[in-house]
């Protein structure tokens, strides 16, 4: 596996320096951004890993950032931010990052959960190839998952591109049709983390995998919630 590179977009220089020292002693290659064009223009020039990424950033915010990252690449994406009210975080999420930490943040939990994003996300793209070989997509209910370029097609033909967590999760239920899935089983897989109380990462993520086929009355319930214990994929494979 690679060297991770890791972007910090921070516009605070001394919460910046910080989060420099703090991968760098864990030897990852750290590059800065004080703002988004800064920000996109180290993507164009660098492999980068993981963007950790304030929400208050002079001009475009962090949230219409992830928004730009999001229709453009499937680049691990992590808000560390002061803003810790429900709303921002559920729109993070729906944004499409991975994981959403709220500051004055613990510098080891911080370095564990970037860890365990990047082992996750950088093993996958390395067993992307063997893996599309094996399936390229999977058929139900007049819609496509295209596992190489990791979008649903509606039955119209109409691409959507998905974010990450949304790909994982839905790739997941495909894999597993008919079997009762865990919140803690599909956070695992969506993100690598361990479920904790009031963690809502796959529930929102679920909503929004659901608002695709709820545009399209004649689909019927793909993904069914079994109340107490998680969720079910009920889409007809073909």
């Amino acid at each position: 596996m690679e060297n991770p590179q890791i972007l910090i977009v921070e516009d605070e220089a001394v919460t910046r320096n910080t989060l420099k020292n703090v991968f760098e002693a864990e030897g990852y290659d750290v590059f800065e951004a004080a703002n988004g064009v800064e920000m996109h223009s180290i993507l164009a020039q660098n492999p980068i890993h993981l963007v950790i990424m304030d929400i208050n950033l002079p001009g475009k915010n962090g949230l219409m950032l992830a928004r730009e990252l999001r229709e453009n690449t499937d680049v691990a994406l992590m808000f560390l931010t002061g803003r810790d009210n429900e709303v921002d975080k559920i729109l993070g999420l729906e944004i499409g990052a991975d994981d959403y930490i709220t500051k004055p943040f613990n510098p080891r939990e911080l370095t564990i959960r970037a860890r365990n994003l990047l082992q996750r996300t950088m093993s996958e793209k390395e067993k992307s190839v063997k893996e599309t070989e094996q399936v390229d997509c999977y058929r139900f209910n007049n819609w496509v998952l295209d596992v190489n370029s990791r979008s649903l097609i509606n039955p119209e033909g109409d691409i959507i591109k998905l974010p990450r967590s949304e790909f994982r999760a839905l790739l997941h239920f495909c894999e597993n049709p008919g079997k009762i899935q865990t919140r803690d089983d599909l956070l695992k897989r969506m993100t690598g983390r361990e479920l904790k109380p009031h963690d809502r990462t796959v529930d929102v993520t679920i909503r929004r995998i659901r608002k695709h086929f709820e545009d399209h009355p004649n689909t019927p319930e793909i993904i069914v919630t079994i109340h107490g214990e998680g969720y079910r994929f009920c889409g007809e494979l073909e």
